[in-house]
C-alpha cells in the first residue's frame, strides 16, 4: 500500500519520528501492531515497526531508530513521499484488561507501541518508562498526557530514579500497589523480570516481542519464538503480543 509522508521530525539523533496518510492503516490499527515498511526500494528487506498511534482515522505514526543500512535509507524520505507499507499487522494488546487500574511498562525504543495503548484504555493506566539517560528520554510529556501517573528510570540516574524501571515495578508492588493487568514492551531482559514478577503476584501479564523478520505475515517462520510448553510461534502472525507466562524467555 502506498502511503504519503506528511511529517516528520528527529526526536533525538537517530531516532524518527513519521506521520503517514493512510486511512486503510489507519481505521482498523489496533494498539500493539505493527508496520512493514519497505526501506528504500527492492535492495532492503521490509522492516517490522510498531504502530505508535493513530490520528482521526486517517494519520498512522511510528518512530524508529536508525540501526542498520535499511533504516538509514527510510530516514532519508521527506514528507511528500510516498512508502510502500503493509499493515495493520500482527494481533495487538488486548485493551480492556478488566476491573481496575493497568500499568504499562516500556524500555528505550519498547515505549513507543505502549501510547496508543496508554490513550485507547477505559481507564487511565500509570507508566513507567526506562531510558538509558536524559539524553535518549523521548515522549514522557505525551505518555503523561495519557496517564495516572509517570514513573522514570534512568541507567545513570540523569533523569529519574537511578536504576533499572523493574526496581521501580517491585518497589510500587511491595509497598501495596494493586493492578489488573501489565502491558510492556523493551529489552527481553525487562520484559522478562516484568513477565516474572507479574506471575509472583497473580497479575495478568501481556508482553511485546521483537524478533527479526522476512515476510511480517507468517510464511517464513524466520521470527519464530520459544513458547514454554516447548512450541514455537511466529511473533510477526501469532503477536507480536503474547501472555508473558507463555513466552519462554530463556528459551
Amino acid at each position: 500500500m502506498l502511503c504519503k509522508l506528511t511529517y516528520k521530525n528527529e526526536l533525538r539523533p537517530g531516532l524518527f519520528n513519521f506521520i503517514i496518510d493512510c486511512p486503510q492503516i489507519a481505521a482498523k490499527a489496533k494498539p500493539g501492531q505493527f508496520l512493514h515498511v519497505l526501506c528504500g526500494g527492492s535492495a532492503y528487506l521490509r522492516r517490522p515497526i510498531s504502530i505508535c498511534d493513530a490520528v482521526d482515522g486517517r494519520f498512522v505514526r511510528f518512530i524508529f531508530e536508525v540501526r542498520g543500512k535499511g533504516t538509514a535509507e527510510l530516514a532519508k524520505a521527506q514528507p511528500g513521499q510516498t512508502l510502500d507499507i503493509l499493515g495493520p499487522l500482527g494481533n495487538g494488546f488486548d485493551a480492556a484488561p478488566g476491573e481496575g487500574k493497568a500499568l504499562l511498562i516500556g524500555g528505550g525504543i519498547g515505549i513507543f507501541p505502549l501510547l496508543m495503548l496508554a490513550k485507547k484504555l477505559p481507564q487511565k493506566p500509570d507508566v513507567m518508562l526506562g531510558f538509558r539517560d536524559k539524553q535518549s528520554a523521548v515522549m514522557i510529556q505525551e505518555f503523561s498526557n495519557a496517564a495516572d501517573d509517570v514513573f522514570i528510570a534512568s541507567d545513570d540516574g540523569s533523569i529519574g530514579f537511578k536504576g533499572f524501571v523493574t526496581d521501580i515495578l517491585k518497589s510500587k508492588i511491595a509497598s501495596g500497589a494493586k493492578y489488573s493487568r501489565i502491558y510492556t514492551c523493551g529489552p527481553l531482559p525487562m520484559m522478562k523480570i516484568v513477565a516474572d514478577t507479574a506471575k509472583e503476584n497473580g497479575i495478568d501479564c501481556q508482553v511485546s516481542m521483537e524478533e527479526r523478520m522476512g515476510c511480517g505475515v507468517g510464511a517464513c517462520v524466520a521470527c519464530a519464538c520459544a513458547m514454554t510448553d516447548g512450541s514455537k510461534k511466529r511473533v510477526c502472525k501469532d503477536g507480536p503480543v503474547f501472555s508473558g507466562a507463555e513466552v519462554d524467555f530463556d528459551g
